[in-house]
């Protein structure tokens, strides 16, 4: 596996695709093949389809960003190579995977399944040492390496610009350093791609959290109202926040529960719009967040 950071060797726009003789078919396809998925587009000057498919290719093999390369080999210049892999008609198309043909298809196909077959090739590689990237990130950021944290993410989004738990990650190491404003940033400028995905969600529902915090009230003053006064759903709710915001995330959902109970419409259902809003902050599998769930739900359809 490469190293995160690390191009392949075909990693230039000009070595990702290439036009292949019998004598480099050895060298540019069963040996490069070892590294990254090769994928062969046996063509030829007079071929109708061939002038469809083999630009879709290209275009889907370029997209993959080194993770596969592709060879074009003119059928009619080199007859042998053709011959011995026992091309009968064009276009055909074969992939190859350490050193040995892994998938393949004849005719043009829709450009759907294009990309489809050039995903799945590009998957066999592995991701470039971009999890272990991930993971570290991760690590630094738990750790208070917020600035570090950072600056892997970035680097991962300069690899893969639409990977979520990246980008998420990024918005969440700007919150953790007090960047507001860039977290922000980031969420209205994320890919379409993602700008819905769960990663990005949470950090929408951290900043949400942390504009809340500022105006919280004392803990204190709000338990001492709620214990006179049980039956004020206000007070109940503001207490959550500001229990929230003095990092007691536990009890917080604990006090929504009980709002929920109480008066479950009560302000538009505030009380579970608040809860989801702090469970998508959270890890899905966060035990605060397993448990939380589970007493919802089991108010929800008692």
């Amino acid at each position: 596996m490469l190293e995160f950071g690390q191009k392949q060797d075909a990693a230039p726009a000009g070595d990702l695709i290439r036009d292949v003789t019998e004598a480099e078919f050895m060298k540019e396809v069963i040996e490069a093949s070892a590294e990254v998925p090769v994928i062969v587009d046996f063509w030829a000057p007079w071929c109708g389809p061939c002038k469809t498919l083999g630009p879709a290719l290209e275009a889907a093999v370029t997209a993959a960003k080194g993770k596969v390369r592709m060879a074009k080999v003119n059928v009619d210049e080199n007859q042998m190579i053709a011959a011995q892999l026992r091309i009968q008609s064009i276009p055909t198309v074969y992939a190859f995977w350490q050193g040995k043909p892994v998938d393949g298809f004849q005719g043009a196909v829709a450009g759907s399944e294009i990309k489809a077959f050039v995903d799945k090739l590009a998957g066999l590689a592995g991701d470039g040492g971009l999890g272990e990237a991930l993971a570290a990130a991760e690590a630094m950021l738990a750790e208070g390496a917020a600035v570090d944290a950072a600056e892997t993410f970035a680097a991962i989004l300069g690899e893969e610009p639409e990977n979520a738990a990246a980008y998420g990650g990024l918005i969440r190491a700007h919150l953790a350093m007090g960047n507001e404003d860039q977290a922000e940033g980031l969420i209205n400028a994320a890919p379409a791609a993602i700008a819905q995905s769960a990663e990005v969600e949470a950090g929408r529902a951290q900043l949400a959290l942390l504009k809340q915090a500022a105006n919280a009230g004392p803990v204190a003053e709000l338990l001492d109202r709620v214990l006179s006064h049980p039956d004020d759903h206000q007070a109940r709710f503001d207490l959550a926040q500001a229990l929230h915001a003095a990092g007691k995330v536990e009890g917080a959902v604990e006090e929504l529960l009980e709002l929920f109970r109480r008066d479950r419409e009560w302000n538009d259902g505030a009380a579970k719009a608040q809860l989801f809003t702090i469970f998508e902050a959270l890890k899905p599998t966060d035990p605060i967040v397993l448990k939380g769930r589970r007493k919802l739900s089991s108010m929800i359809f008692a």
